[in-house]
């Protein structure tokens, strides 16, 4: 007898917690009411909010990097290596600038501030500006972040009175030192210009999010061809200027080539006629240097043309898989989303007072009394 209140208990339990649910429910559906008018104030809250946020359009490329120089360069290495010459420098073949490196590269400052002069123009044919003035004077922005920011630019605007430091813009962009208004523009470029890389298949992806579909579209096209530049100019920069110092070296080598080759001319026209046996030393000497210098223009003309070839060799090639379009449809906000987000908000907010708020209040303000 002793075990049947134990036994008994989760049973007990259970009807209570249905008691519970089903009193809970019942309040709820007392105040029905009550609940669906405040999901209607959630509702024009959230209509409100929607239509105050300005569109925004995301345009996305998507680039495929070449293959390693390591698995591509065989062929160039192979035709050196029977020349006698050795392209690979020493290297493992591994690219010098991996695609993990991408967002950052867009991310710096002298990137973005390359941005700052791009002529964009928005899709109705109204505007025609630079991404730096687009940013700092066209962008819209919601009412109430217009009110939150007032006191602080008011506080700003007054430390300024005070302030005996005055930025002065000289009317070219320095990445060294940025004005304060320069700064913000490459943070607001940085949060609207974003390069992710895939690690598996190393495909890059560019998104770039701006007010208007066409200048969405055309900064996108920038950024993703100032990258390709980026990288081919990092890429090749070893390479060119080896080729620079092969050039310096063939042109020496062919400059002593012609000398050697006219001293020799000239002393065969003046000594046609003798058979001393001085003369054919120096006839010997002189032949024999003319040979020697022609060995050496021959062999850095050969450098030459791989240096060349190493050039293009370290130039990448980049496969666009998915090119920039105007889009058609904004990315966000999503009205829908705001509004059914208020919507349930203002709904378990009632709820909530309904079935508890209310009680803790009440409580809280007879506490007092009963002391």
């Amino acid at each position: 007898m002793a075990n049947e209140p134990l036994a008994n208990r989760p049973e007990q339990m259970e009807q209570e917690e249905s008691i519970d649910l089903i009193e809970l429910a019942r309040k709820l559906w007392s105040a029905r009411k009550r609940v669906l008018k405040w999901c209607g104030i959630g509702a024009l809250a959230g209509i409100v909010v929607a239509f105050s946020i300005p569109k925004e359009y995301s345009v996305t490329v998507k680039l495929a990097p070449e293959l390693s120089k390591g698995q591509k360069s065989g062929g160039m290495s192979d035709m050196a290596a029977m020349l006698g010459f050795d392209v690979s420098g020493g290297a493992s073949g591994g690219d010098a600038v991996s695609p993990l490196f991408y967002p950052d590269v867009v991310g710096s400052v002298p990137f973005a501030t390359e941005l700052f002069d791009v002529q964009v123009s928005d899709k109705k044919g109204e505007l025609q500006t630079t991404i730096y003035e687009y940013i700092t004077e066209h962008m819209r922005q919601p009412w109430w972040s217009v009110i939150i920011s007032a006191p602080f630019r008011f506080i700003g605007w007054t430390v300024s009175l005070f302030s005996d430091e005055e930025e002065e813009s000289s009317g070219e962009v320095d990445p060294f030192r940025l004005t304060r208004e320069e700064n913000e523009v490459v943070k607001a470029l940085n949060e609207r210009v974003v390069c992710e890389v895939d690690k598996k298949s190393a495909v890059i992806t560019l998104t770039v999010t701006m007010q208007d579909p066409l200048i969405a579209a055309t900064l996108t096209d920038t950024v993703m061809n100032n990258l390709q530049n980026y990288i081919t100019e990092y890429r090749t920069n070893k390479a060119r200027h080896d080729l620079e110092y092969t050039q310096e070296l063939y042109d020496e080598a062919r400059a002593d080539y012609y000398a050697a080759q006219s001293k020799y001319a000239r002393y065969m026209d003046a000594n046609q006629n003798i058979v001393l046996r001085s003369m054919r030393t120096e006839q010997e000497r002189l032949q024999n240097e003319m040979a020697l210098n022609y060995n050496l223009y021959n062999q850095m003309a050969q450098r030459l043309q791989l240096a060349k070839a190493k050039v293009q060799e370290s130039t990448p090639v980049y496969a666009v898989l998915q090119p920039a379009t105007v889009p058609l449809r904004a990315a966000k906000p999503s009205k829908m989303l705001i509004l059914a987000g208020f919507v349930f908000l203002f709904g378990a907010a009632i709820s909530a007072w309904i079935l508890f708020g209310k009680e803790l209040f009440d409580q809280f303000r007879q506490d007092p009394k009963e002391e």
